[in-house]
This record gives C-alpha cells, sequence and structure tokens, in this order.
C-alpha cells in the first residue's frame, strides 16, 4: 500500500525543546507538495491523492503523524490524536497545535534537502487549518486547506494566533491567494468557519480563495472524492494541480 515511497524518519525539537519524530514518505520528482493527513489517517483514498499529485508531476512528501496506513481509523485515530496532547491541542482558540511548530521544520528541511525555492502544503480536516498557519514561514510558498475543522466544536473560532494571522496574511500578500475548500453543508466544517477566515483575512483584499461546493460531505480531496469528470471535486483537484503547478514551478 505504500510501495514505491522512501521512508525516512524527521526529528526536530521545534515543539519546545524535546525532540519530535516522525516517520516521512517522499515519492515522486519535481516541485515540492506536503501533504499533511487528515484524522482517518493515510488510507487508500490519501494514498490515491499522493497518487495523483505525483502523476502531476509533483514530489510528495506525507508525513506519518498517528494511526495505520492503508486503511481508515476514525474512532481509533481520535482517541490517539485526543491522547497525544503534547502534539494536538484539539479545542484551543487562537492558537494553532504545537505540532504546527514541527511541521514548519519539516518543510524548512524538505525546501533545503530537495533545492527548490519553497515548498507547497494541503492540510485536510483536523490539519487543515494548519495549512494556512504554515504560509506564515518562508518555506511554504502555496497552501491548500480542504475542510479546515479545528478548534473542534467552535466553528466561529480560528485555530491560529493573531501573529500567525499577521505573517500568513503578509505572505499570502507577497504570493497571492491560497485556495480553502469545504462542502455547503459539511457539519465539521461549516460556514461559520468560512464566515471567520473571510473575517481575520479578506478585510481589505482576498488572501485566501474561499470555495463551496455542493453537497453534506466532508472530506473533499479523499474520502468523499469523486472522480468522474464534471464532479466539483475533480474539478477541485484541477485547480488545486494547476495552482501548484503556477506557485511552485
Amino acid at each position: 500500500m505504500i510501495q514505491g515511497y522512501e521512508k525516512s524518519q524527521f526529528s526536530s525539537d521545534a515543539m519546545g525543546g524535546k525532540p519530535a519524530q516522525f516517520d516521512v514518505y517522499t515519492k515522486g520528482k519535481g516541485p515540492v507538495i506536503v501533504l499533511i493527513q487528515e484524522l482517518p489517517g493515510i488510507g487508500m483514498e490519501t494514498l490515491r491523492l499522493a497518487d495523483k499529485l505525483e502523476a502531476a508531476g509533483f514530489t510528495v512528501i506525507m508525513p506519518h503523524l498517528f494511526g495505520p496506513i492503508g486503511r481508515l481509523s476514525f474512532v481509533g485515530n481520535f482517541v490517539r490524536v485526543f491522547c497525544m496532547r503534547r502534539e494536538f491541542s484539539l479545542f484551543a482558540k487562537n492558537r494553532s497545535s504545537p505540532i504546527v511548530n514541527w511541521l514548519k521544520a519539516l518543510c524548512q528541511h524538505t525546501r533545503e534537502k530537495h533545492g527548490v525555492p519553497g515548498v507547497g502544503v494541503i492540510g485536510m480536516c483536523l490539519t487543515g487549518n494548519f495549512a494556512i498557519s504554515l504560509m506564515a514561514d518562508d518555506s511554504v510558498l502555496a497552501g491548500v486547506a480542504s475542510q479546515p475543522s479545528m478548534p473542534l466544536f467552535s466553528q466561529g473560532a480560528l485555530h491560529m494566533s493573531e501573529d500567525e494571522i499577521t505573517l500568513a496574511s503578509g505572505r499570502l500578500d507577497e504570493h497571492g491567494p491560497m485556495l480553502c475548500y469545504r462542502f455547503e453543508d459539511d457539519m465539521l466544517c461549516t460556514a461559520k468557519k468560512f464566515d471567520a477566515l473571510d473575517k481575520a483575512f479578506n478585510k481589505d483584499s482576498e488572501r485566501i480563495s474561499l470555495r463551496t461546493m455542493p453537497g453534506n460531505k466532508h472530506s473533499v480531496l479523499t474520502v468523499h472524492f469523486v472522480d468522474e469528470e464534471g464532479s466539483p471535486t475533480h474539478e477541485a483537484l484541477q485547480d488545486i494541480i494547476g495552482y501548484f503547478g503556477e506557485k511552485l514551478k
């Protein structure tokens, strides 16, 4: 299921001085996209997304943060992440999870290792907000936030600090808007979440392109992705590939 990927480990003390190490899977050649797993895990649907990005000419970097690989584990992974309190702050408002600092270090390391001007990032569901926070770092040139859901049970709040919003806004002014997606009737990423992002980032110009698709599903690019010409999710992926192609190539 993970065949064809190069497996390595990346360690950083960016979360507060104590080193944290996770496995990292790499596949492809070309501009680099860091694909951050969602709560259900790195299932076949996420591997399919990685394959499509590779086929489009990108190098895909997948940090393995929790859960099994090759299958979904909704309840099991929620328990795992809930217990990973050093890494994740599931309910925190106005600040991001500590794991974002580890991901920044990974993006910086990846830029240097691959000799590229910068990387792209995709965050989904639990990690959707992370993609926005990562835009504050100069190693990240482009980002996609798919159904950003944190902080849990607080749709009108953001999972990032005012400093992160300010820094990310400046970077987006420099590089152009990032992309953000949700389904219209998604209960985990509601219209309130997009309203909060719009108020925080788009007061005077568009820094996050907020795109809502019809339907009551959740996972735009993985579990509920419909790989058919003309489907909203298929069109979204084509837009994302074009976006990264423009920003990274």
